[in-house]
């Protein structure tokens, strides 16, 4: 599917989602029962190397940048099993705790981290992670990182359903105050259980929902990056070492792998980036774009960021494709406990 007609399809989803359209289907009727009975047939392949135990790795990241008087800057996992950190088994592997090494880095503060997501989670479950956040007695997070979107494929939510929901978490953390990085749905082609025809679909229907969801995010003021062809090519070159042992995860490589795509945004929704990075690079690809454009374009590149650009345009709105390079994470350090 070219990036026109993946726009083209995203738009409608995103449109749906929007005014409250029905299921806008990413595979056809027959397809899709092709889909569901392969997919049962791969989940039967699929081990649970990690025994479902996900990692505690809330506290505090970078202790030894502490201020006093200035308090740490909050960041906040919303999401799945890949926010979660599912599959591998220290907190420090976990996206969360790599990514609040890393600012902690950038920024020169302490990072406090708290993870809400939930392994299974479909975008459904946003409402009850964003009623946790928000409920929670210190302040509004400074940043949350939301990674939503394979169970959504996998158990044929409606795309115009999932992006409504998605965009209505983005929506209410941006009204409290919080930024909001969005990792879109990953690309379920490369699954090594996941035989033909299943992967040539699952990996269609991942791309279309990737790009949708970043109209949606885009729309309601968070930005986006593309797990899809991150968790793509990469993870196909190399599945023994990017894959966790229940060949379905990403392992302690993966999850670095995705931070470090990640990082960067993060760091630019708080004003922490170089300013001459911020300015389109036309040698790297960079520049506005009618935002279903770029969002197509997004689902097909790893690490590929977009945010919201000017309001309008003659094909609707517009956003800011950004390449941006990825930067080596520090190891994460055990967190300091909550106090």
């Amino acid at each position: 599917m070219t990036s026109l007609s993946r726009a083209r399809v995203a738009r409608r989803i995103a449109a749906g989602a929007a005014f409250g359209g029905g299921g806008v289907g990413l595979v056809g009727a027959a397809a899709a029962g092709l889909l569901l009975a392969e997919l049962r047939l791969a989940r039967r392949h699929v081990g649970n190397g990690s025994g479902g135990r996900v990692p505690v790795a809330d506290g505090v990241y970078g202790p030894g940048y502490e201020i006093p008087g200035e308090p740490p800057l909050r960041l906040t996992m919303l999401g799945d099993s890949t926010a979660a950190g599912q599959g591998v088994h220290r907190a420090g592997q976990t996206p969360g705790a790599l990514l609040a090494a890393g600012l902690a880095a950038v920024a020169e503060r302490p990072v406090e981290l708290r993870n809400v997501a939930l392994p299974g989670a479909c975008s459904d479950d946003l409402d009850r992670q964003v009623a946790l956040v928000l409920s929670a007695s210190p302040p509004v997070p400074d940043v949350c990182v939301i990674m939503i979107g394979a169970n959504d494929v996998t158990r044929r939510m409606p795309p115009t359903r999932s992006v409504r929901h998605l965009s209505a978490a983005v929506r209410r953390l941006r009204t409290a105050g919080a930024e909001v990085v969005v990792g879109t749905c990953p690309d379920l082609g490369t699954i090594e259980p996941v035989q033909q025809p299943l992967r040539w679909l699952a990996r269609r229907a991942s791309r279309q929902l990737a790009a949708a969801q970043t109209i949606g995010v885009v729309e309601q003021g968070g930005r986006t990056v593309s797990l899809g062809d991150l968790l793509g090519p990469e993870f196909e070159e190399n599945p023994r070492e990017l894959f966790g042992p229940d060949n379905y995860h990403p392992s302690a490589e993966g999850y670095a792998t995705a931070a470090m795509a990640v990082l960067p945004t993060v760091c630019a929704a708080l004003g922490l980036w170089p300013a001459e990075e911020e300015r389109p690079d036309v040698s790297r690809r960079e520049g506005f774009l009618p935002v279903a454009r770029a969002a197509a374009e997004a689902a097909s590149e790893a690490g590929t960021e977009v945010t919201a650009a000017m309001p309008t345009g003659p094909r609707g709105p517009w956003a800011l494709l950004k390449r941006r390079r990825r930067r080596r994470l520090p190891e994460a350090e055990p967190a300091t406990p909550w106090t």
